[in-house]
């Protein structure tokens, strides 16, 4: 019996440990499942849908592993140190170096892996500097989503917006790095205003930490070699079709299989990013079940067949819209079943509002929830209302600046 009341406390302890999102993501599952219980969404179309982001969920069950040992063997510290030396207790310098290693992330290895590798980077860094997390974390997460537009890799958007419109990633690259410079320009400024100018960071200067000794070199190599296992086999599926779960999995059990030599306490069950992956297994039940109750019809009213001026900032606009509301990859497949297949400049605004505009909620894009989740784990306050706020300035911006950008290279 006494273990009753033991239990019941085990639960409360669980249910006051979430937080705000970790409700949210709780309650997109439950009500994803409802509507399987109750028929709104068959068990067929279920089945189907789960199918298909099981590869999704595998890449975010081993990607967060990866990521979370690499942390644990000081990786992530040790280029930390690196960028903070490098900018010599300069602000502005290490404001530069920040939004350049996040946008060369971001182009070349896409935006996911900018949001599970280099957050805990900038968080490490943060940390040794004994600088604000929040103008770090914000770069990151940012320029995840903004600076995914020029190449086809960027993206899993742009490969099925450039499959749609028949483009090869140089002539992509032709028509998208123009809005490119545009939103990064936009995304620049608004992160020195908002986060990193004097008033909000605090300082003046910062003082370039000492180098720290390596606790275990076995482990901080191992993790090293699996993280550019990870990087060479993202850049490799590019062409040989490698899966995304496949391409984390390998490397990640590389790093089990060390710590459990060296290190086997740090493989405990907080490893696991449980929330993450009830998220987006309730994410894709519930919005299957939106586009049977009129998803569809309401992305057509509000894209219009316009290939003009206007039908580009209505697609762009609504694509933006619907990625907070639901998340981008949704929002882009239904909103380009809504586009024309001969309106190619509204199909590349479209892409430029999912690809830029989901900044104002934590579900708008993967590499936004892949944030938040570090974020969780580092212990790291993010302010919900600010993020949002400052969010919807940068999406309205960016898109207003963006859009014109790619007309101009029309």
């Amino acid at each position: 019996m006494s273990r009753v009341p033991f239990r019941t406390e085990t639960l409360r302890r669980a249910a006051r440990s979430l937080g705000v999102l970790d409700w949210i993501r709780v309650g997109v599952l439950v009500l994803g499942l409802v509507f399987v219980a109750t028929g709104l969404l068959p068990a067929d179309t279920a089945r189907a849908s789960v199918g298909r982001i099981a590869p999704l969920l595998l890449f975010l069950f081993s990607v967060i592993v990866l990521a979370e040992l690499t942390k644990e063997a000081g990786v992530f510290d040790a280029i930390a140190q690196r960028m903070a030396r490098a900018g010599r207790g300069n602000y502005v310098a290490l404001f530069l170096l920040c939004v350049a290693f996040a946008s060369v992330t971001t182009v070349f290895l896409n935006l996911d892996t900018t949001a599970v590798l280099l957050t805990p980077v900038m968080l490490a860094l943060a940390a040794r500097a004994r600088i604000a997390t929040l103008p770090l974390a914000m770069t990151t997460v940012w320029l995840a989503n903004t600076a995914s537009l020029l190449l086809p890799v960027s993206n899993l958007t742009n490969l099925l917006a450039a499959d749609r419109v028949a483009l090869e990633t140089r002539e992509f690259a032709a028509r998208m790095w123009v809005p490119q410079l545009a939103v990064l320009a936009v995304t620049m400024v608004l992160l020195w205003v908002f986060y990193w100018r004097r008033r909000m960071r605090g300082a003046d200067a910062y003082d370039p930490p000492e180098p720290a000794p390596i606790r275990d070199r076995v482990l901080f190599s191992a993790t090293g070699l699996a993280c550019l296992l990870f990087i060479g086999a993202i850049l490799a599926g590019v062409h040989t079709g490698i899966q995304l779960g496949i391409a984390a999995t390998i490397p990640a059990v590389v790093a089990v299989g060390v710590f459990a030599v060296r290190d086997r306490a740090a493989l405990k069950p907080a490893l696991i990013p449980w929330q993450l992956m009830v998220f987006v297994t309730g994410l894709f039940l519930v919005v299957p079940t939106l586009e049977r109750f009129g998803l569809d019809d309401a992305m057509h009213a509000l894209v219009g067949g316009d290939d003009g001026v206007a039908g580009a900032y209505r697609a762009a606009f609504s694509g933006a819209g619907l990625s907070n509301v639901l998340n981008n990859l949704p929002a882009y497949v239904a909103g380009e079943s809504a586009v024309p297949a001969s309106n190619k400049e509204q199909l590349l605004s479209l892409l430029v509002g999912t690809n830029v505009g989901p900044v104002i909620t934590p579900w708008g894009s993967l590499a936004t929830l892949l944030w938040f989740e570090w974020c969780r784990r580092w212990d790291v306050r993010v302010p919900i209302r600010k993020f949002v706020l400052t969010g919807t300035v940068l999406a309205v911006a960016g898109c207003a600046a963006t859009v014109p950008a790619l007309l101009l290279t029309g």
